[in-house]
């Protein structure tokens, strides 16, 4: 049984060991040289303030072709989950129904439950090298980019960042078991190779922006923190007026954590009721200067209530996160194994 799961997988097994080895090669030639600057402009021994290191390092960047690398390689991150979960996971029993050539299969010795287990089992694992892998290259060449990044130096974009993260450490492997699963569980259920291949990309990527948005964020318990506001360094200031009714100010204050996840800024008043106005006069007058309106605001004693998550959790949340995957792979395979051996050859 296993050398016949090897056989139908030979091509998807050849093709990915060739793209890792020519991923390999490429991201091997360039790191050294982003290493080598990285080193020359001091960030490996900078211990205080780098931020303006890190900000040199980073323009750098922007002008050779380490910048569509680095996005490149987040891009890849993305494509290659939901590429094994349509192109491995789904065909693989869907094409078994589609020809038939599963009662061969099950009309043999091979017990469906077995025959399940290890077309699931080994190409899953292929498929969770694979990823695995990919991510550990990606991760090696892109560090250097990442820990300057880390310094504030990339206009949010950290590990945590939802961007980022999804692209690095152990998450991409649950990603990948999941889609496979997925695939496979699409496929034994709808029993077709075009549907289950659409079905599989449509629910992961519907799963892939509910996690960031809904469930990343509260795997952990993010921290609160509250800061007075200061309107002459505000990141945001907006006014609306909905036709006569009242003009409203939304306000953002600046709050720099380095590394951190920012999960929410809101300005907030000394009750702890949202700041959304009215203003006054001095802030709507288009001759007043805008130091007349900030010292009006900072009279108010605004506070800035933040919500985020420290750049210390990188790493607990990548587990926590793979482990809700692999909680969900391990379900979608019980489930396409109680629907194959259910069902009449």
């Amino acid at each position: 049984m296993i050398w016949l799961t090897w056989r139908q997988f030979r091509w998807q097994a050849i093709t990915s060991a060739a793209v890792l080895g020519v991923m390999a090669i490429a991201l091997g030639i360039t790191g050294h040289g982003l290493v080598t600057r990285y080193d020359q402009i001091g960030l490996s021994t900078c211990q205080a303030t780098c931020t303006s290191l890190a900000s040199t390092f980073i323009n750098e960047l922007k002008t050779g072709p380490y910048s569509a690398l680095f996005f490149g390689g987040l891009g890849l991150m993305y494509v290659v989950p939901v590429l094994i979960g349509i192109f491995w996971g789904a065909p693989m029993v869907a094409r078994e129904f589609e020809h038939g050539t599963h009662r061969l299969a099950w009309n043999q010795s091979v017990s469906r439950t077995r025959w399940a287990a290890v077309k699931l089992g080994l190409v899953g694992l292929a498929a969770v090298a694979t990823a695995g892998l990919l991510s550990l290259m990606i991760g090696w060449w892109a560090s250097p980019i990442d820990h300057a990044l880390s310094f504030g130096a990339g206009r949010g974009y950290t590990r945590l960042s939802p961007l980022v993260f999804a692209a690095r450490g152990v998450a991409p492997l649950g990603y990948a078991a999941f889609a496979f699963a997925l695939g496979v569980t699409a496929g034994a259920l709808i029993r077709r190779t075009l549907p289950a291949m659409a079905v599989t990309l449509v629910i992961f990527a519907g799963v892939q922006v509910l996690m960031p948005t809904l469930v990343r964020p509260h795997l952990i318990p993010p921290v609160k923190a509250t800061t007075p506001f200061n309107a002459n360094t505000a990141s945001e200031f907006v006014m609306t007026q909905n036709g006569n009714g009242p003009t409203t100010m939304i306000l953002k204050g600046n709050y720099n954590r380095l590394g951190a996840w920012i999960l929410s800024n809101q300005t907030i008043t000394r009750s702890g009721r949202v700041f959304d106005g009215p203003p006054a006069r001095a802030c709507t007058s288009n001759s007043a200067p805008i130091e007349v309106c900030n010292n009006w605001l900072n009279s108010l004693h605004l506070r800035q209530l933040i919500t985020y998550q420290p750049a210390n959790r990188f790493w607990p949340l990548q587990f926590a996160e793979t482990g809700v995957y692999l909680v969900l792979a391990t379900g979608l395979g019980a489930l396409c194994t109680w629907q194959i051996r259910r069902r009449r050859a």
